[in-house]
């Protein structure tokens, strides 16, 4: 269970000046402005859900997801996962989640991505026979090929977002956090990597939380969506209750995830 209580995360932010004199002095003495990240964020989710968490760009997704990987350490709320504080139980923590961090790479950048797969092992002090078992399953399901033996360098965007699924996974986490899975990718790569999400999460049970501008992986995965906006969270819901308070008055009654996204953005004008 991830239960998320009343979260707020603010960032100091250095005021830009104009002008030689204004520089000058910000040298010495620079001018800070508190810029509100999360704002009282607070949800809850169940083992196994796959839930999109969606918003513009600033709107506050990566925050979140840092505060409750560990990486970032709240203002104030509560965060519990497994049982654990993100922040406080670190070491034991990671042991039992998979981040992959669409604009980040996990993998070393000069060495062939197997030696990446290794030291990871290593890190998460995988037995052999699990690591070999799930290296052979990952290798396969996302066509990793001889990727696998290539320099992370050399690999394009969406070649090596295949390789960070795959570096998440290795250890058989219990929660995946996902930022931009499908990015960079081909329409045939994102059908792959959508089925290999949906199929880990059906029969592993691990639980997703999916943040991604490409509502077509929303509508493929994700049977809830989180609204975030402006650092707020604005919905909290099923798609299904989504599409009935948005359908569009057309003569099959219809509208696109997407359409629908777009008018939230604009009713609550965080576009």
């Amino acid at each position: 269970m991830i239960t998320v209580s009343g979260i707020s995360k603010s960032f100091k932010v250095a005021k830009r000046t104009s002008g030689v004199k204004s520089a000058f002095k910000a040298l010495f003495r620079r001018e800070y402005t508190e810029v509100a990240a999360l704002n009282d964020i607070s949800f809850a989710i169940k083992p196994g859900e796959i839930v999109g968490y969606i918003g513009p760009n600033g709107a506050g997704k990566s925050t979140t997801i840092k505060v409750m990987s560990g990486i970032l350490v709240p203002d104030k709320g509560s965060c519990s996962i497994m049982g654990y504080t993100p922040w406080l139980d670190r070491v034991k923590y990671v042991q039992n989640i998979g981040v992959v961090f669409g604009q980040r790479s996990q993998l070393w950048w000069d060495v062939p991505v197997i030696d990446s797969f290794d030291l990871l092992r290593d890190i998460y002090d995988v037995p052999e026979a699990e690591y070999q078992e799930n290296l052979k399953l990952l290798t396969e399901t996302l066509d990793l090929g001889d990727l696998i033996h290539t320099p992370v360098r050399q690999l394009s965007l969406g070649q090596r977002m295949r390789c960070e699924i795959a570096a998440s996974l290795l250890h058989s986490p219990s929660i995946l956090f996902l930022d931009e899975p499908t990015i960079g990718l081909d329409a045939v790569s994102k059908i792959a990597v959508r089925q290999f999400i949906s199929r880990i999460n059906q029969e592993k049970g691990v639980t997703i939380i999916l943040t991604t501008h490409d509502m077509n992986d929303i509508e493929a995965l994700a049977s809830r969506i989180l609204l975030i906006g402006k650092g707020t969270l604005l919905y909290d819901g099923d798609i299904g209750t989504l599409r009935d308070k948005y359908v569009d008055e057309t003569a099959d009654g219809s509208s696109s995830i997407e359409d629908i996204i777009v008018r939230m953005y604009k009713e609550y004008q965080i576009t």
